[in-house]
């Protein structure tokens, strides 16, 4: 099921047996894909406004995974139901032990723990890559599942971006979490990314 996890601070309790969360294939990108589309078409999460077809996806999923970070899936009875992914919160060399985080869960697995688990996993993952802070980066403000998800593994809101996006006719605001990850800003970075 959950795997790799450094600390059991980072882990909520699964709600079954059947859910297996593991690194994304090319065999997941239809799944990836259409997760992403009602995203896209239907939620605030996110503020892009054209739906990405598949190559897009695989070319994104290509791009994170080449640097080494993880791109994650929940599986349950052989169905993507979710998935989560990591990548640098900016390009420049400095922000590499700071890394942002990105959650999409199918409509009908939403409201069952599946976005924390996701999130757990997530970062046990970067931490043990040597990630520092993981930030969250969440379109609108009303978005409180993404929110509450985020606060329950121990995120701070650390501010708010007002009105910067314009999506479904409204101004949307950004929120912005942040979390540190193993030693923090408590000692120098190691080895790793």
């Amino acid at each position: 099921m959950l795997v790799s996890l450094p600390s059991k601070s980072f882990m909520p309790e699964p709600q079954d047996s059947q859910l297996l969360i593991r690194p994304s294939t090319d065999a997941d990108l239809p799944a990836i894909t259409a997760i992403y589309a009602e995203a896209v078409l239907n939620g605030t999460g996110t503020f892009e406004l054209e739906v990405p077809d598949e190559a897009e996806m695989g070319r994104r999923r290509a791009d994170v995974l080449g640097k080494g970070l993880p791109w994650l899936v929940a599986e349950r009875e052989g169905r993507v139901q979710g998935y989560a992914y990591a990548n640098h919160f900016r390009p420049r060399r400095a922000y590499r032990f700071c890394l942002e985080d990105s959650i999409y869960l199918d409509p009908a697995a939403r409201g069952q723990g599946l976005g924390s688990l996701l999130l757990a996993e997530l970062m046990a993952r970067c931490t043990a890559l040597g990630a520092r802070q993981m930030l969250a980066v969440i379109g609108d403000s009303q978005n409180l599942g993404s929110i509450g998800i985020h606060r329950r593994l121990g995120f701070e809101h650390t501010g708010l971006m007002r009105s910067a996006g314009w999506k479904f006719d409204r101004w949307l605001d950004v929120v912005l979490m942040q979390r540190a990850l193993g030693q923090g800003d408590q000692l120098p970075p190691g080895a790793g990314l």
